[in-house]
């Protein structure tokens, strides 16, 4: 089945364009030009994959974004025009996964895709193992801490997943770029702040003074379980 993909943009020209890339690469691709009528369709179409424009009439991206994750954990990638690092950073807080700046590269966006739709489908042979506090347990695609189960995405889930796998090891956001989110090339690694910023928020007592998910500076993270 090939993987639908639905993308909410108001510029004519990108979607046609957009669109006619997506196909030509095998997807089966649903659009709108306005954030209600995308909130609609995320929510009752069920793609594999959403593309967000943050400039839309009705209803922005960000408000999009933060409704649909209130019910799906769909992967979403943001394209913005906006440069601010902030905008970037409260659109990935609200849920997106990864964001592209426009103008941007039809081979980037696509690379970006498939990149994320891989790392959704990628199928790993079942697993139960504890690691300190936390049990992983990939038949329920669950993580938990002291036995209570923590409310992960599925990126977070992988993000941790991975940590826990190589803990006490410093990873480099490189790294993690590569390993987690699947890009072969080279990505935001701002990406990798904030979702490290997210899962201390729901695995440390006080993410203020993290104990487990450490910076290393000018390097990367690393998980300590002791």
């Amino acid at each position: 089945m090939p993987a639908k993909i639905l993308l909410v943009e108001d510029e004519p020209a990108l979607v046609e364009t957009i669109t006619y890339n997506l196909r030509r690469e095998g997807y089966e691709v649903l659009s709108e030009t306005d954030g209600a009528a995308g909130l609609r369709v995320a929510q009752s179409a069920t793609p594999d994959l959403v593309v967000l424009d943050l400039m839309l009439p009705t209803m922005d991206g960000m408000d999009v974004c933060r409704q649909l994750r209130r019910s799906s954990n769909v992967p979403i990638l943001v394209l913005t025009a906006r440069k601010s690092e902030a905008d970037k950073v409260l659109g990935l807080e609200l849920g997106a996964d990864d964001y592209v700046t426009k103008p941007f590269s039809m081979r980037e966006l696509l690379a970006r895709i498939k990149a994320m739709l891989r790392r959704n489908r990628a199928s790993q042979p079942p697993s139960r193992q504890a690691f300190g506090k936390f049990t992983l347990d990939d038949a329920r695609h669950e993580i938990r801490k002291s036995a209570a189960p923590l409310a992960l995405t599925p990126l977070e889930y992988s993000l941790l997943r991975f940590l826990l796998q190589h803990h006490g090891t410093t990873l480099s956001r490189e790294m993690l770029l590569e390993q987690v989110w699947g890009y072969d090339f080279a990505g935001d690694t701002r990406t990798v702040d904030v979702h490290v910023r997210s899962l201390r928020e729901k695995i440390e007592d006080d993410a203020a003074a993290p104990h487990y998910l450490l910076t290393v500076r000018g390097i990367g993270y690393r998980l300590d379980l002791d």
